[in-house]
C-alpha cells in the first residue's frame, strides 16, 4: 500500500507565530522524504486559518528544495481561482525545479468565502474549473496554444516551460456523483476527500470503477488515493481525544453550516452533531493496531490501495511514521 500525507497548514487560535507553523510542516516533510511516504500533498486553502496555504505551488518550491526523492503533490490547486495559461506555468515549472516530482491535482473548491472573495460565480465554478484543466494540459501537450471556449480565448501562444515529466501526473479531486462521473468519463484518475464517511467512501469507488471501465478506461494500474483524517496514541481514550478536538476544529472552522458553499454538490450538515459525526464515521482513531485493522478494512470495502493520511495532531504523525508506515507501506 502506498502512504502519503495530506499537509494542512492549521493556525488553530493562533497560538503561535504563523512562521512556526511552516516551519513545523517543512521539517515534517523533511521526515517524509527520509522515511517511506510516496508523497506529501500540499492543500490550498484562502482567507481562514483553518489552513493558511494560499499558495501551493510556492509551498511545494520549498518542499522540492528541502527533499530529493518525496513526490510533491497539490492536494489541490483550486483550478477555478486560477488563470489557466498562469496556472499551467507555475505548476510547469514547478515540476522543472524539483526534477520531475510533481503530482498535480486540481480541484473546484466548495468554500463559499473563497468564492465570493475571487468573484466566482458558484454557478459557474464547474465549467470554469473543467475548461481551465483543459486548457493547462493543452497548454503543457501543445508546442503552441490556441483555444476559444466560454471563459478563455488565446491564439498561438507558447507556454513556458513544460513540465519535466511527460505526460504529467494528474488526477480530480471528486467527491459528489457528478464530479466522479465526469472525472471517470473522460479517463481521469481522481483524489478522494477527507470529509466523507466509510461507506459513503465504499459507495464513491465502486461508482468511480464502474464509470471509467463504461467509459473504456482501465481502472487497474491508478493511484487513486483515498484522505483520511487520523489520530493515533497509545491508548485508544488517548486517540479519542485527539479525534474528538480534530472533530472540533474541523466543525468550527471548515464544514460547519457557516463555512458550506453553495455550490449544488456541497453536503448540508445542519441538524448534524457535527463532531459526533467525524468521530464515529470519519476519522481513523486509536493505536496504531486499531487503525491499521481499520486500513485493513477500507482496503477491503473501498479497494484502498493508497492512502492519504491527514494526521490530527504531531503525535499521530511520528506515531504514523514509527509504526503504522512500516506495516504498511
Amino acid at each position: 500500500m502506498k502512504m502519503g500525507v495530506l499537509q494542512f497548514f492549521s493556525w488553530p487560535e493562533r497560538r503561535v507565530d504563523l512562521a512556526t507553523v511552516y516551519n513545523r510542516a517543512i521539517q515534517r516533510i523533511e521526515i517524509m522524504d527520509r522515511s517511506g511516504y510516496d508523497a506529501v500533498w500540499l492543500a490550498e486553502h484562502h482567507f481562514s486559518s483553518f489552513s493558511v496555504c494560499p499558495s501551493v505551488h510556492m509551498m511545494g518550491t520549498l518542499a522540492a528544495a528541502r527533499t530529493r526523492r518525496l513526490r510533491i503533490g497539490m492536494g489541490v490547486s483550486l483550478a477555478a481561482f486560477y488563470h489557466p495559461l498562469r496556472l499551467a506555468e507555475e505548476v510547469a515549472l514547478l515540476d522543472v525545479f524539483s526534477g520531475g516530482r510533481v503530482n498535480w491535482g486540481a480541484g473546484r473548491g466548495f468554500s463559499r468565502g473563497e468564492f465570493a472573495a475571487f468573484g466566482i460565480s458558484p454557478q459557474e465554478s464547474a465549467p470554469r474549473f473543467r475548461e481551465t484543466v483543459e486548457i493547462v494540459l493543452q497548454a503543457w501537450s501543445q508546442e503552441r496554444l490556441t483555444y476559444r471556449g466560454q471563459f478563455f480565448q488565446f491564439e498561438d501562444v507558447e507556454v513556458l516551460p513544460k513540465p519535466a515529466q511527460t505526460p504529467m501526473p494528474v488526477w480530480m479531486a471528486a467527491s459528489s456523483r457528478p464530479a466522479i462521473h465526469w472525472a471517470a468519463n473522460r479517463g481521469f484518475s481522481i483524489l478522494m476527500d477527507p470529509h466523507s464517511s466509510f461507506s459513503e467512501i465504499a459507495d464513491k469507488r465502486r461508482y468511480y470503477d464502474a464509470t471509467l471501465a463504461a467509459g473504456g478506461f482501465a481502472p487497474a494500474g491508478r493511484d487513486i488515493p483515498i484522505a483520511r483524517f487520523i489520530a493515533l496514541a497509545e491508548t485508544d481514550a488517548k486517540a479519542e481525544q485527539v479525534a474528538r478536538r480534530g472533530a472540533g476544529w474541523l466543525s468550527a472552522a471548515y464544514v460547519g453550516p457557516t463555512h458550506n458553499a453553495v455550490v449544488q454538490e456541497a453536503r448540508d450538515y445542519r441538524g448534524t452533531d457535527l463532531v459526533q459525526h467525524y468521530l464515529d464515521t470519519v476519522i481513523l482513531h486509536g493505536t496504531a493496531a486499531r487503525v491499521i485493522d481499520k486500513i485493513r478494512a477500507l482496503h477491503d470495502d473501498a479497494g484502498l490501495e493508497y492512502l492519504m493520511c491527514a494526521p490530527l495532531s504531531h503525535e499521530s504523525f511520528v506515531a504514523l511514521t514509527d509504526h503504522v508506515l512500516p506495516r504498511l507501506g
